[in-house]
């Protein structure tokens, strides 16, 4: 049940980010969207890998959380402007909570560079993706729609 569950919150995040881009027209807005979309893309890698759709790949693995703790760490500098866009799913009270945003970005980066540190087997993607499933909802249930 854990385990499909991390998968499903990984391909939440892809489906989600995908159509989240069409007609939107400010560049700050696009740019965090494309950062979040760059996390998710990452995230199906290794939920693939997880759930057995894709082989096993430690190389791989590595490489899709170091870009995710890359995108994390870049996360609360493409939101420190308060920009707008109709497409945008950001809540406003990120501004509000600006601090408490930019703490849950950076435990995302930890959370992947750590994992990025220590998956060596399929078994070790299940606990990284839960821990990372578990940041991103509780970030998405506060600043997005």
């Amino acid at each position: 049940m854990k385990r499909t569950g991390a998968v499903l919150i990984a391909a939440l995040l892809v489906a989600t980010a995908t159509s989240a881009h069409q007609g939107v027209k400010n560049p700050a807005v696009l740019a965090r969207m494309n950062g979040m979309s760059a996390i998710a893309d990452n995230l199906k890698v290794i939920g693939d890998m997880a759930k057995g759709t894709a082989s096993f790949d430690a190389g791989e693995a590595r490489e899709s959380l170091e870009q995710i703790a890359k995108h994390a760490a870049e996360t609360p500098g493409l939101f420190e402007a308060r920009e707008d866009d109709p497409k945008s799913e950001a809540l406003p009270v990120i501004w509000d909570r600006f601090d408490d945003f930019r703490t849950k970005a950076l435990e995302l980066e930890m959370i992947a560079a750590e994992g990025a540190e220590t998956v060596s087997a399929a078994e070790d993607l299940q606990p990284i993706l839960q821990k990372l499933g578990a940041n991103c909802k509780s970030c998405h249930s506060t600043y997005r729609e």
